[in-house]
């Protein structure tokens, strides 16, 4: 049965085309590449082009920062995709704030979007200045490590629940004949480790002080410098074809047995399930590693550059609508490996590793935001590019490091 709020909405998409109008194609831009993640967009895809004559036109670009770079570009440069994905994050700031992406408040209103929208920190990010410029279509959050129960069976270790215990195991596992971590040397994934170890050593207050509040005592504390030597520490546990690696690559080798563990969010849960593997039988997700399970409030949403065509524009709408109907968001996220941004869904066919992450949704004193709703793109690019540096300079010291981060966060933006 369709509630009140399903009506509406087919309604409303329903009346956002005129009889008169023509059949619109909607570039779509997005870096969804790996096996999981196409089987995630094709959901959005096919339902999409079931709504009527307009089309979805799919631009995958390999590595995020790629297609948005494309996305800014071409925005900016006067020749707009129909639709593209961005982080939920300040990384599209500048196109609302130049007035080129489409407003979506009137159909938000419609919808009830911030009343099934949870929680409340999802849609903030795309709300500026009183208008909505993007559609959040997940929750993601990169605080997991992913094993492999056989390999840590085989190592004859138990599956770490912080990173002490990590580093204490990873040593017998290498004796073992397995690589401890699968590793994917580019500079998101390193920061994307060094966050999730900061979280890990640490806790949510922290992450606060030093994200929300910039705390330069925090910062140049001794909380902050063991946070260095944690992840420096981990450069012994990956293998020698670590640098370039993409990320699905190394969620493959533990997949295949060859690693005991990966550090990556839960879009990793999508290639175990492409894979035919069980949650919590062949393969296991630890919240953290950490003193507690924590769950960052992040994920992916969609803008919509302002078109010429008022076709394409009603096309957008309808696109938007589709993105967080209920029966999509399920088929989507159970796809992912992410969790929906509403709740009325059905997710009978969630795993284990999906119920975890929904029970810690449900504790607010275990959600906490992610560093780039805090910081710019040039910020964030900065401490990136610092982490990196650490991470391939093994002559660099934790401290070194750590005052050079201090001096980012001095002069954050």
């Amino acid at each position: 049965m369709m509630g009140n709020k399903t009506v509406l909405s087919l309604t409303i998409s329903a009346a956002l085309a005129s009889p008169l109008s023509h059949a619109a194609d909607v570039e779509v831009i997005h870096w969804w590449t790996s096996g999981g993640e196409q089987k995630a967009v094709s959901v959005f895809a096919d339902e999409f082009n079931k709504l009527g004559k307009d089309k979805w036109v799919d631009s995958a670009i390999a590595l995020g920062q790629n297609a948005r770079s494309v996305t800014m570009q071409r925005t900016l440069g006067g020749n707009p995709p129909g639709a593209a994905q961005f982080n939920l994050s300040r990384q599209f700031e500048e196109l609302a704030e130049e007035g080129m992406l489409l407003d979506l408040s009137t159909l938000a209103e419609k919808e009830g979007w911030k009343e099934f929208i949870r929680p409340n920190q999802v849609l903030s990010p795309c709300i500026k200045d009183g208008g909505i410029y993007c559609v959040p279509v997940n929750i993601h959050s990169n605080q997991w490590l992913w094993t492999n129960k056989e390999v840590f069976k085989k190592a004859g270790v138990k599956e770490p629940t912080t990173w002490k215990e990590f580093l204490e195991v990873a040593p017998k596992i290498r004796a073992a004949g397995y690589i401890p971590l699968a590793f994917g040397g580019q500079g998101w994934q390193e920061n994307l480790t060094f966050n999730v170890v900061m979280i890990g050593t640490t806790d949510k207050a922290f992450w606060q002080q030093i994200w929300r509040d910039r705390d330069l005592n925090a910062a140049a504390g001794p909380r902050m410098l063991n946070v260095f030597k944690t992840f420096g520490a981990l450069r012994q546990h990956v293998d020698e074809g670590a640098p370039g690696r993409n990320w699905n690559d190394a969620t493959n080798m533990v997949i295949t047995g060859k690693a005991a563990a990966q550090v990556m969010g839960d879009w990793a849960r999508g290639e175990f399930a492409a894979a035919g593997q069980q949650a919590g039988v062949d393969y296991g997700c630890i919240p953290g590693p950490s003193l507690r399970p924590y769950l960052t409030v992040g994920g992916d949403v969609f803008i919509f550059p302002k078109q010429k065509d008022k076709a394409v524009e009603a096309a957008q709408l309808k696109m938007a609508s589709m993105m967080l109907s209920p029966s999509v968001q399920a088929k989507f996220n159970n796809a992912k490996g992410s969790l929906p941004v509403r709740a009325d869904v059905d997710l009978t066919l969630a795993d284990a590793c999906m119920k975890k992450g929904l029970a810690l949704l449900e504790d607010d004193d275990a959600l906490f935001k992610h560093s780039e709703i805090y910081v710019n793109a040039d910020t964030n690019g900065q401490l990136q590019d610092l982490v990196s540096t650490f991470w391939n300079s093994a002559g660099m010291s934790a401290e070194k490091a750590q005052e050079l981060f201090v001096e980012i966060i001095q002069n954050a933006e």
